[in-house]
């Protein structure tokens, strides 16, 4: 009887340094399976979020914020989660401003499926929204077009050399007021999978994150290729900030995070149905 081959399993996730960085054993092999081999695609998160609504892929990059919209048809992983804990995406302005100081203001947002938009909605709801490329929010503020932006990826760590000022890191808002870190992207499974080919899938997972953690400087510079003409040192510390124990496995505490932020955006609104996070480990 011939050997059955592994079953093809497409995961997308975005072409950040971060992500780079955690399926980086899984990208080059480093780490098989006899179940399952991953084919690999590349796509901004936004993008990711919408196809993960008709579930185009088999595993997938989304925000949390996407998942009451596609839980009918992903669980999350346990692995791969992307965390701010006491730090996360930044509201930075032209000229000094508090947080109180936003209401009624235009704020560029990278997306609003983003978890960085439910959050800052969720801090302060009276705003105007303007949808723009992640990579273009600091644009429309150096051009005055908008009063604020929402920054997210590594522009957290740069955007002070444009001179703007930061209003609120909105991971450090959600741990004063909830003291809990802030789940911001996952990875998540189609639940039609088998259930052998979704537990190997979160095995392979926490094995590639793990490989990368014990073998920093060499999935460092396989990130790198993803890191936007970032200068090695800041894309360390930027990976070091979103791959943590928490991306190596959500634990309890993620999970209970994640029920927070979620519950929250329905109390406000902005969710449209109450959900129960559900994690395959």
């Amino acid at each position: 009887m011939q050997p059955t081959s592994p079953l093809e399993i497409v995961c997308a996730h975005s072409p950040d340094s971060d992500d780079a960085y955690m399926f980086y054993a899984l990208a080059t092999r480093k780490i098989r399976s006899k179940l399952v081999q991953f084919r690999h695609v590349l796509e901004d998160i936004e993008s990711l979020n919408r196809k993960a609504m008709v579930g185009h892929y088999d595993l997938t990059a989304i925000s949390y914020h996407a998942y009451p919209y596609v839980a009918d048809k992903y669980m999350l992983m346990a692995a791969g989660s992307s965390i701010g804990d006491g730090y996360g995406p930044m509201l930075v302005s032209n000229v000094p401003m508090n947080a109180e100081d936003l209401k009624g203001k235009r704020i560029a947002v990278p997306g609003k499926m983003t978890t960085a938009y439910l959050a800052l909605r969720i801090m302060e709801p009276d705003f105007e929204a303007v949808v723009t490329p992640f990579d273009k929010v600091l644009d429309l503020l150096h051009e005055k077009a908008v009063d604020a932006a929402l920054v997210i990826h590594e522009a957290q760590l740069t955007y002070s050399k444009g001179g703007y000022h930061l209003i609120t890191d909105l991971g450090r808002w959600f741990k004063a007021a909830y003291d809990l870190p802030l789940p911001l992207g996952a990875n998540a499974l189609l639940r039609k999978l088998p259930e052998d080919v979704r537990t190997e899938c979160s095995r392979l997972m926490k094995e590639s994150i793990v490989y990368a953690l014990e073998n920093r400087e060499e999935a460092l510079n396989y990130a790198m290729q993803f890191a936007r003409d970032m200068e090695p040192a800041l894309a360390e510390k930027f990976v070091g900030m979103y791959v943590n124990h928490y991306t190596v496995d959500a634990g309890e505490v993620i999970p209970r995070a994640a029920q927070k932020l979620l519950d929250l955006g329905w109390e406000a609104g902005l969710i449209p149905h109450q959900i129960q996070v559900e994690f395959v480990r």
